[in-house]
């Protein structure tokens, strides 16, 4: 695997030189936007902290980040993996239609925001801490899965979660008794059958960081979905 050091390239070099390379390893990358969009079929390793727009339009491959990212990673992601050993910023996830993302510990506002799923492809991502607000806002389809694994005093969602939503499920590893969801979803204890659908994310997220999936899925978990198909007019009509 080559190593680049990107120390002194700016974003439109670094990316330059990523598609005239194959799979390879960044080094000192600190900012750089846009790194991997498009990318298909190679693996990169990142040792820093990427820029906005880290795997956007992600079409297949892998992305592994040692370190924090910032905002719209996996921005209309299509196919592939993002994994980061660190937090991630705000809108991840952005209109994602395919592939996951697997975040060790927090994710900013608006986590998930528009993800959906298309035909075969369910977009997946599994956060380990927590989220801020609006996580799931406008949510279409996919998993959202967050783990709450921080304990720092926090609540496992900011404000307004899964507002707008009218698909796809979040789970949230917790009873939720604090938490205010808005009249168009549905929040309630996972069952067997709930957990069994994110079973081998949440083996796959503690494979990659070294965490207990045994301890972590006999905890309890909210499953919260959609129970309007027009849940704008509840929003914004009066009736």
């Amino acid at each position: 695997m080559k190593t680049i050091d990107a120390k002194n390239l700016e974003f439109s070099e670094l990316n330059a030189i990523i598609r005239d390379t194959g799979d390879c390893e960044i080094r000192g990358c600190l900012g750089q936007r846009f790194i991997a969009a498009g990318m298909g079929h190679r693996e990169i390793k990142i040792y820093g902290t990427p820029g906005n727009a880290l795997g956007a339009y992600l079409n297949g491959g892998g992305i592994e980040v040692f370190g924090n990212t910032q905002d719209a990673v996996g921005d209309t992601m299509n196919a592939g993996r993002i994994v980061v050993h660190g937090s991630i910023g705000d809108a991840a996830g952005y209109a994602m239609r395919g592939g996951e993302i697997y975040v060790r510990d927090n994710a900013g506002y608006r986590a998930g925001i528009h993800m959906k799923a298309y035909r075969d492809k369910v977009p997946v991502m599994v956060i380990g801490g927590r989220t801020g607000s609006f996580l799931g806002e406008y949510q279409a389809g996919g998993l959202i899965i967050v783990l709450g694994l921080n304990e720092d005093g926090h609540p496992i969602v900011g404000n307004f979660p899964s507002t707008g939503m009218h698909g796809g499920k979040l789970f949230l590893r917790s009873d939720c008794s604090e938490i205010s969801f808005p009249k168009q979803v549905t929040a309630r204890p996972a069952s067997p059958e709930d957990l069994a659908e994110i079973k081998k994310y949440v083996e796959e997220y503690c494979r990659l960081f070294g965490k207990n999936a045994d301890e972590l899925m006999n905890s309890d978990f909210t499953v919260i979905t959609p129970d309007s198909k027009n849940p704008y007019k509840q929003m914004y009509v009066q009736n």
